[in-house]
Order: structure tokens, then C-alpha cells, then sequence
């Protein structure tokens, strides 16, 4: 890597987690400044499993700040640990970011990734071969969240049996995941998510089955359109213009990465190089964005963190070519199912269905709309099993579709090699 590009490297990692630190300290009330640390505070304590909007629940300046924190803490381990960042290290760090606003916060996230450090010290393992399973599986967080402040005892005991718990799930979650990724034969995305499902899936059966009832909710936000629609159209678009001046104001080698299938691990920024990636994260983002508007539905915690989500993973594998087919499978099927458009239902699953975008990347326009279809049915029926304790749900439903679709697929084309 030469000194440029390493420059470059440095300054987008960091600069999500500072763009949305200063966007959350810029929209603080500064009639009512303690609002702000209020607001961090009700995030903290707020039950977290899915649907939980931060930006309902703490409001705008809390939300954003506690993401941009985040994004910039896991963004600093990496350069602690000497990293090399590609395209998954994008992903890691702006789909935790994107969750931040719905689900992970400065006291959930943490005995997941310890785990899973402790599972490499038992391996005898560098920690570097496990650290993004860390950062995806914080999607398990909100469980540590409902240990901590649902459990009968007092606050010291129900913080250590909270990260205790935590840390033991993150133990086993390499494990799982590496064998997750031989089920869906890397054609979701989100394989954590998936493993995510799973372990959530027994850890909620395993609370039902001793009486415990674990609620359900919906925390769904609203009426910040003007203000967020405009610091992501800002955001992505000068991340485009980064990575368009840096690819010599060109579009060149854009058509070749929207030829790759996009299975994982495709990563674009060892393959076609970080300008183009930040060209492609910039027109994921705001065709997200603009799909998020243009069905009538609410910017707000959730539908960002999708959007986040999506740019982010458009470094690994997503690019309109595979993406957009599956968002028109989604809103077919809502089209002509009982959801409505703008519903969470539907805007979600089209944001982070994606999750199969390789799908579409492989086996065409067609295929994609199909899967994109398939998932919205499962993707609103799945939450229940895991009681909305991993936040990737549609990772979860996505990795049942692949599991599904894959050998139909690979009956109807006569393939073996799938």
C-alpha cells in the first residue's frame, strides 16, 4: 500500500465515525443541553431488542453521537491491532454504526467481541483472524442489554451476570459462524447475522421454556426527513467525489466491479481498488436513501442504519447490479401482500434483503426478484424465534433463503458446482 492510499485508508475509516459525532453535537438543543446527556442515558436503558429507534427514544443529537463514537472506537482497535482495512473493515465499521441508532450502544456491544477474544486465546490464535466476527456479532447485543436490566437482583449482580453471558456467547460465535458460511455457501451477506439467528433463536427458546416472557416492541420514529435526508445526501455524496477524483475523475473499472456475483468474500477493495469502492459505497447509500423517500416512509434510527448498512457492504459485495433487483422483489411482493409500502415491514426488508444480493449477482435480474420476494414473506415471520435479540434479522431470514433457494437453483440450471 503506498502512502497515499494509506492516507486515504485512514481518513474515511475515521471520518463516518466523525461525521456523525459532529452531526449529533451540531443538533444538540442548546436550550436544554442536558436533554443530550439524557438522551445517552434513556439509550443505554432502553430495552433494545428489535424495534428500537434511538432516535425516537434519546433523540436526534444522542442517537448520532452514540453511533459516531462507536464507529470511531471499533474503527481505532483495527489500527491498534495493524489491520490491513479493506472492504469487510468498511463493513464492520458502518454497519455497527448503522446499528447504533437502533439497538447497539456504549454499554451493550463490549462482551461479545471480549469473547470472542478469549476464544482466540484459547485457540492459541492471533486475534486478527477473528475480529470481525466480534464486530458483526454485536448483533447480539441487545440480549446483554435485557440481562442487565430485567434480571431480579442488584445493579453490580445483573451487570456481571449480563457480560458474563455476553462474553459466553461470543466464545462459541466463531464456531457457529465458520459453520454457518457452509450452509448458504457465502450467498448472504450477513453470515453472522445468520449464526446471530440461530444462537438467538435457543437462547429464546430456552428463556420460554422456564416461563420467561420476553415482550415484544416497536419504537418507530419520525419527522426528521428534511435534516437527515440531507446530512446522508451530503455524506455519500462526498464520498463519491472522494473516490471519483481519486479514480482520476473517471468512471473507469466501474463496470468491471458491477460484474462480480458479489458471494462472499468479494471484496472491492482488494480487488478493484478503494476509489472505486467509495464510488460504489457513495451510489448504494444515496440510491438507499432516496428509496427510503421515495415510498413514502420515515428517515429515522432503523431505516438509517439500513442505509448504513447497505453502503457499508457495498465495499463487500453489494452493487446496484445485484442490490436492485432484490429491492424490487421486496416491493413487489408488498405490492401484493398485506404490508404497505412505507411500513417497516417492507422498508427494511428492501435496505437489508440485500443481504442476497449475491443471488442476483450470479444467477441474474430474474433470480433476484424472486429471492427479494421469498425474503419478505420469512423476514416478517422469523422475528418471533429469536425474540428480536439479533438485531440482523434479515441476516437471519436471508441465510433461510439462500438455504432454500440455492439447491432450486441449482436444479433448474443443472449446476453441481454451486
Amino acid at each position: 500500500m503506498n502512502g497515499s492510499n494509506g492516507f486515504l485508508h485512514s481518513f474515511v475509516l475515521y471520518f463516518f465515525g466523525w461525521a456523525f459525532v459532529l452531526f449529533g453535537l451540531l443538533t444538540v438543543d442548546l436550550e436544554h443541553p442536558k436533554k443530550f446527556i439524557e438522551g445517552l442515558i434513556e439509550i443505554v436503558k432502553a430495552p433494545d431488542y428489535l424495534l428500537t429507534d434511538y432516535v425516537q427514544v434519546g433523540g436526534l443529537s444522542a442517537a448520532f453521537f452514540n453511533a459516531g463514537v462507536l464507529m470511531l472506537v471499533f474503527a481505532h482497535i483495527l489500527k491498534l491491532l495493524k489491520m490491513p482495512i479493506t472492504g469487510i473493515s468498511y463493513a464492520s465499521i458502518l454497519t455497527i454504526g448503522g446499528f447504533a441508532l437502533f439497538g447497539k450502544n456504549i454499554f451493550n456491544v463490549w462482551p461479545i467481541p471480549l469473547g470472542v477474544f478469549l476464544y482466540s486465546l484459547y485457540r492459541g490464535e492471533p486475534l486478527q483472524r477473528y475480529i470481525y466476527i466480534g464486530y458483526f456479532g454485536t448483533a447480539l447485543s441487545p440480549f446483554v442489554s435485557y440481562v442487565a436490566f430485567t434480571l431480579h437482583a442488584n445493579f453490580f449482580v445483573r451487570l456481571f451476570v449480563s457480560y458474563l453471558t455476553g462474553i459466553v456467547v461470543g466464545f462459541f460465535l466463531p464456531s457457529l459462524a465458520s459453520h454457518s458460511l457452509t450452509l448458504h455457501k457465502g450467498y448472504n451477506l450477513y453470515n453472522v447475522g445468520f449464526t446471530c439467528g440461530l444462537m438467538g433463536t435457543v437462547i429464546a427458546a430456552i428463556l420460554r421454556a422456564y416461563g420467561v416472557r420476553i415482550p415484544t416492541q416497536s419504537v418507530w420514529g419520525g419527522g426528521n426527513n428534511l435534516v437527515l435526508s440531507a446530512f446522508l445526501f451530503s455524506l455519500f455524496v462526498f464520498v463519491f467525489l472522494i473516490g471519483w477524483f481519486s479514480n482520476g475523475r473517471s468512471w473507469k473499472g466501474y463496470g468491471k466491479l458491477i460484474k462480480h456475483g458479489g458471494r462472499l468474500l468479494t471484496d472491492f477493495v482488494i480487488l478493484e481498488g478503494l476509489p472505486l469502492t467509495l464510488m460504489n459505497l457513495g451510489i448504494l447509500g444515496t440510491v438507499s436513501t432516496l428509496y427510503v423517500l421515495a415510498v413514502g416512509s420515515e428517515l429515522n434510527g432503523p431505516t438509517v442504519g439500513g442505509i448504513m448498512t447497505v453502503a457499508g457492504f457495498a465495499a463487500l459485495g453489494k452493487h446496484p447490479r445485484n442490490s436492485l433487483p432484490v429491492m424490487a422483489g421486496v416491493t413487489l411482493a408488498t405490492i401484493t401482500n398485506s404490508f404497505k409500502l412505507a411500513s417497516p415491514n417492507n422498508v427494511l426488508a428492501a435496505l437489508f434483503g440485500t443481504t442476497v444480493a449475491p443471488i442476483a449477482g450470479e444467477f441474474g435480474v430474474l433470480w433476484g426478484v424472486i429471492t427479494g420476494f421469498l425474503h419478505n414473506a420469512l423476514v416478517n415471520n422469523v422475528g418471533f424465534l429469536h425474540a428480536g435479540f439479533n438485531l440482523y434479522n434479515n441476516g437471519f431470514a436471508g441465510g433461510l433463503v439462500a438455504v432454500f433457494l440455492i439447491p432450486i437453483i441449482k436444479a433448474v440450471h443443472k449446476r453441481e458446482d454451486l
